[in-house]
């Protein structure tokens, strides 16, 4: 393939899921990461790496994009949700991250795999049982939402870290369910959340050689990011154009059969 065609395609392919990402509030690094492993045929942890690095970017352009909806202040009025999930999600990142490094690609195949097809049922789950309806916080204020806020914030930072993803498809419906929420407030704050959990599972992928791909692979980095903002800035604007339901259902059978496919044939 050559590198003019390479570049289009990586934009195309980005543009294409910030747009669908975008239409449901997602920053699309759960869908990148199996086209870059797929479709550019990058090894596993490069792929993840890679994957990251798009994802501050995009999360940060997605942060400044809702503050006009969701203003600063009125994120910081809820600064307590955001330091519980970010006291546990802070750990798990780095735990996770230097595990991956030190972990085969065999088992770091699988485990990739089996996390994306957990985020398809996630997301099949909020289809099907309608999460995206104002809820119920589902504990009161006190020690027991704390300790499970510190506990889901942990496996998220984790799965941001192994996936290289923003966490917003599990952040979004904990908020939601853990502090009850609306759904709009609660995507401003799980990309709050997700900038920091990111940048240190960036920070401790540093030590690995693999992270030369972000030097051997600008051009698709380039090309690729610009096609998710652009595509996520469509996303918004098509947005209520297709029912959420229908398109996360599409969403979540597409991501559970390229996960399988993806990583059962992984080199």
């Amino acid at each position: 393939m050559s590198l003019h065609h390479r570049s289009i395609q990586s934009f195309i392919t980005g543009s294409l899921i910030g747009a669908l990402a975008g239409l449901i509030g997602l920053g699309g690094a759960e869908f990148r990461l199996p086209v870059l492993v797929g479709m550019f045929k990058l090894p596993t942890l490069e792929a993840i790496i890679l994957n990251k690095a798009m994802s501050l970017v995009v999360v940060t352009a997605a942060l400044i994009f809702r503050t006009k909806q969701i203003p600063f202040d009125q994120q910081l009025a809820h600064y307590g949700i955001t330091l519980n999930l970010l006291a546990g999600s802070l750990i798990g990142a780095w735990w996770a991250a230097g595990h991956a490094m030190t972990m085969s690609r065999v088992w770091l195949n699988r485990i990739i795999m089996v996390l994306l097809a957990g985020l398809s049922l996630v997301m099949l789950s909020e289809a099907w049982f309608d999460l995206h309806d104002g809820v119920t916080a589902l504990f009161d204020a006190g020690p027991l939402r704390l300790a499970a806020g510190l506990v889901a914030g942990f496996g998220i930072g984790v799965v941001a870290a192994l996936l290289g993803v923003a966490g917003g498809e599990l952040l979004i419906p904990t908020i939601m369910l853990l502090y009850g929420l609306d759904i709009k407030l609660a995507g401003s704050l799980s990309l709050t959340v997700s900038l920091p959990t990111m940048l240190v599972g960036f920070a401790r992928y540093t030590r690995s050689d693999a992270f030369a791909i972000l030097r051997h692979e600008q051009t698709l980095f380039r090309w690729m990011v610009l096609g998710s903002i652009l595509g996520a800035a469509l996303g918004g604007l098509l947005l209520g154009l297709m029912p959420t339901g229908l398109l996360m259902t599409l969403l979540g059978f597409v991501l559970l059969i390229s996960s399988i496919k993806t990583f059962q044939h992984a080199h």
